[in-house]
Parts: structure tokens; sequence; C-alpha cells
């Protein structure tokens, strides 16, 4: 062997060594930065397994009532909204929690790692921290490597969390409990290889998100088609990585080998990442960034075209997840009332009551919607944030566009794009309920009980706007107002809550539509209080600095 092939081996080794220098120190950096993040996504899992461990005997007292909650997952649809239902032949509570609530704890673990991996890889390449830190004695593959790391020690502490309040709270199986909290872990490990794809493709973190989103939605409904054709799914179920862990049938088949598949999937797809991420530059991108025209459009070039570019893909993200949702929970309503004589009695309070249950559960589905648009007006506010601390309001302020248009136009866009969610989702609602029912009347109904609510979720957005003038870091405590609703608006009759408690949420306060008539008072009264909010939201930000921390 000659010296320079030696030598040449040598360079290698060292090479490749280099790649991961200063790993520790910037996994450290990394889990400080997300000290509140961290916690609050494992707390959030840890304190859904409490609420249904202490939920459930209340809705359902007997075995004869947990036989009929079960039924109304039975059917087609209803896998689709729950998964193949392992073990709801023989209910227990053990059994409801897992394999009825089990896809919504993976959906969040998933969420919880894409939006961990590209805050910490194409965010801070996009913002130029990522620049600054390879200014250092960092390897190439440092970046990738330390957020990958903090993705599997988030996914384990969930794991551990949701396990120890399964067992020690709960009062469930020691191996189901084991099974299902790894199920999550392996499948928030599986979406955080998949963002480690997304965030080479992508130049902008929201594109590498929504590139990571739109693969979780397809996994989605390549379960929902396995799930909806046989109890316990067929072959299809097993092409979509949040099926894996539903197939482990926590508590009834209690089976390991699935999650090799989601581990392995993990694996692969983190390995291709850090692939992609060595044949790239710094900043680059696999996917162009499509060059725009050579000439922008008159509308752009106003205050509200661009407010409404900069949310176009937000609006239809959202918009589209709600017309989805909105035909499965219409189309639900046959399931309803096949099971009408054995609902638990909690359900039907949660439905106003046994004279109209269809119409009943079609106001509470109103309502709920209203939580997602909710939920779309906190990230409109977020983004707004952030094109306040990347600098890019900066350019835009310094033109003769004062202050008071910028933040006017963005709120405008954002109140206009809450009706247009809420009425499209109230449409897909009423064609869902009107296909299975027959009742065309359905459509109008429920068009008017999703625009009844549109002054609720305007409040959100003032609060939203009063605490970007006023606090601006502090715009996303906005989700405690959204998470409280739908928490006294979904949980308060079971939780038995006071009525003075309930009334301080805004969506407590419109009508039931499509079981009651309008009132306008409290519409007015919303609207007024949003109204107030973001005036004074706009009165502030004119007195505050920018931020571009």
């Amino acid at each position: 062997m000659s010296a320079g092939t030696v030598d040449r081996g040598v360079r290698s080794r060292a090479g490749r060594g280099t790649m991961l220098v200063g790993v520790g120190p910037l996994v450290q950096f990394l889990l400080r930065r997300d000290r509140i993040k961290l916690p609050a996504w494992t707390g959030g899992l840890g304190l859904f397994v409490i609420y249904l461990s202490a939920a459930l005997p209340n809705v359902a007292e007997t075995e004869a009532e947990l036989r009929s909650a079960t039924q109304l997952f039975a059917d087609p649809v209803g896998r689709l909204l729950i998964g193949p239902g392992y073990g709801f032949d023989d209910p227990s509570f053990e059994r409801f929690v897992a394999n009825g609530y089990g896809l919504y704890f993976a959906l969040i673990a998933a969420l919880m790692s894409i939006l961990l991996v590209v805050r910490h890889t194409r965010l801070e390449e996009q913002t130029g921290r990522a620049e600054l830190i390879r200014a250092n004695v960092v390897g190439r593959a440092t970046q990738l490597t330390a957020t990958m790391v903090v993705a599997v020690f988030t996914n384990l502490v969930a794991a551990a969390v949701v396990t120890v309040l399964m067992v020690g709270v709960a009062g469930f199986a020691t191996t189901g409990s084991l099974i299902f909290a790894a199920g999550l872990a392996a499948t928030g490990l599986a979406f955080a290889g998949v963002t480690a794809i997304t965030v080479q493709l992508s130049q902008y973190s929201r594109g590498a998100a929504g590139m990571a989103g739109a693969v979780l939605g397809a996994a989605f409904l390549v379960r929902a088609g396995g799930d909806m054709a046989a109890e316990g799914g067929t072959a299809l179920s097993w092409f979509s990585p949040l099926a894996w862990a539903q197939q482990t049938a926590p508590f009834v088949l209690d089976r390991w080998w699935p999650l090799a598949l989601s581990l392995g999937f993990a694996v692969a797809a983190t390995a291709v990442g850090f692939a992609l991420a060595g044949r790239r530059d710094l900043g680059a991108s696999f996917i162009q960034t499509r060059p725009g025209a050579r000439e922008a459009t008159p509308w752009l070039g106003t205050p509200v075209g661009l407010a409404a570019r900069l949310q176009r893909g937000n609006i239809v993200g959202w918009g589209v997840a709600l017309v989805v949702s909105g035909l499965a929970y219409g189309a639900y309503t046959d399931a309803l009332t096949t099971a009408f004589d054995d609902l638990p009695d909690v359900f039907v309070e949660l439905f106003g009551g046994a004279d109209d249950l269809v119409a009943g559960y079609l106001a509470y589905m109103a309502v709920f919607m209203a939580f997602l648009a909710g939920a779309y007006t906190v990230t409109a506010m977020q983004s707004l944030r952030t094109e306040e601390t990347s600098g890019r309001a900066e350019p835009v302020l310094a033109t003769p566009v004062s202050r008071t248009v910028w933040l006017g136009a963005n709120l405008a866009v954002t109140a206009m794009a809450i009706v247009v969610l809420l009425a499209v989702a109230g449409l897909a609602t009423g064609l869902g309920a009107a296909i299975v029912t027959g009742d065309a009347s359905r459509l109008a109904d429920m068009l008017l009980a999703h625009l009844n609510q549109v002054p609720a979720v305007w409040v959100v957005l003032g609060v939203a706007a009063l605490l970007f003038g006023v606090l601006p870091r502090a715009v996303p405590a906005t989700w405690g107002l959204v998470a409280f609703g739908m928490i006294a608006g979904t949980f308060g009759p079971l939780l038995d809550l006071p009525e003075r408690i309930l009334e301080l949420s805004p969506f407590a306060h419109p009508s039931a539509v499509p079981l009651d008539a309008v009132r306008a008072a409290p519409l007015l009264t919303l609207s007024a209080i949003a109204t107030a909010g973001v005036l004074f939201g706009l009165l502030t930000f004119r007195r505050r600095d920018l931020d571009v921390t």
C-alpha cells in the first residue's frame, strides 16, 4: 500500500470524525432553548392521559354504557376517526383510551417532532443563526445530529411520562401501557425522520413543515382507507406510518413487532436526510425557489395584497383540513342516529338533550370547527410575529406604509379568512350530513351555525392583536384561550364546571344553531370585545419598538 493511499485513508477517517464535532454542547444548547416548549408538549400528552382516565368512568359508569359508547365507532366512519378499533367488541377503559384515542396521541407526537426538527434545522438556516454556529468549531453534520438527538430524547421523555401516568394514575396494565407509549415515541421518531428529509428539500421552514405535514396527512388518509374497509384494518393500513403503532393493539394483542416498522422507517428516513444534507450548501435546498413574475400584480403592491399573499398557504392548508374534517364529522350523523337509544347520558347532555340529538350534535360540531378556526388565528398571528422578528417587516415599514396600516391589513385578512374558513367548514359538514340523512336543508343550517361562531373566533384575534401590541412575545399565550374554550365547551358538562367559569370562554356565548335560533346580542358583544382588542393592539403597536430578536 502506498504512502499516498494511507494518507488519504487517514484524512478520510479524520474528516468523518470532525463531521460531528460539537454535538454535545449543541444538544445542551437546543435543550436550553426548548426548556418551555418541550415540557409543554410532553406535559400536554401527560395531561391528556390524566383527563381520559378521570373522565371516562364518568362518561360510561356501567359496562353497558361503555359498550354503547364504543358502538359509536364500530361503523366505517367511526373507524375513519379512531383507527382499527381493536378490543371494542369487549371494551374496557384502558382499551378505549389506547385504541379509541391512540390515533390522536400519535398525531400530537408526530406534530411535536415535525416542529422540533424544522425549528432547529431549516429555521436556523433561514434566519442566519446556523451560519453563526457553523463559524465555531462544529462539524458539518453537527446541527442535524444534535437535532435528531433532541428529538429522540423528547420522544423518550414523552413515552416515559405517558407510561408512568397510565400505570401509576390510571391503573392500566403495565405491558399495554409500555407498548402504547413506545408506539407514540416510534411514531414521533418516524416523522422526525420524514422532516429530516423535508428540511433539505425546501429553502424555507414553512415549506419544510408543510411538506412534512402533507406526509402526515397522506398517512392519515391511507390509514383511514384501510381501517374503514374492515375492522382491524386491511393491507392498505400497513402502508401508513400512523397505523403501525395502532397495529400493536395495546391491551388487546400487546404485540411489539409492528414498532420495528416505525423504527426502521425512522432510521432509513433519517439516513436519507443526512445524505441529502451532505450534498447541499448551507442555506440551499434541493427544490429551488420558483422565480417570481418580472412584474408584481397591482394588488400585491398594497398592504392587504401582501398580507393575503403571505397568509395564502396557511389559509389553504387550514381550509383543506376543515373541509375534510367537516365531511367526516357530517357523515358521522347517521351513526349517531343509529346509536341514539344507547348513548351515555353525558353525550346526550353535550349535544343539548334528547329532544333533537342530531341538531344538537351538528351545533356542537359548529363549535368544534370554531376551535379549529381559533387555532388558525393563533398560527396566523404567530406568522405575523415571525415577520417582525425576522426583520422582513422592517423594509415594508420603511416605505410609506405606516405601522397601523401594516398591522391593520394583516388583521383584516385574518378576520376575513376566519369567515371563509368557517363558511367552507359549515358547507362541508352540512354536505356530509345531507348525504347520510337525505336532508338537503342541513347545508343551509350548518352554514348559518358556523357563521354564528365567527364573532367568538374574532375575540381570539382581538386578544392576539392586543398581545402583539403590548407584549409581542406573549402572542403564543393565545393558545391558552383556544385550549380553555375547547376544554370548557367539550368537557364542561363532564367536569361539572360552574357556569361563571364556562362563560369566560368566548365560544360559550353564541347560541347553539341549529338547535336554537340565532341571538344577536351575544354576537354584537363578542364583536365589540374583538374590535376593542384590535384597536388597542393597533394603538400600542404604534408606540413600541420593533422587536427583531
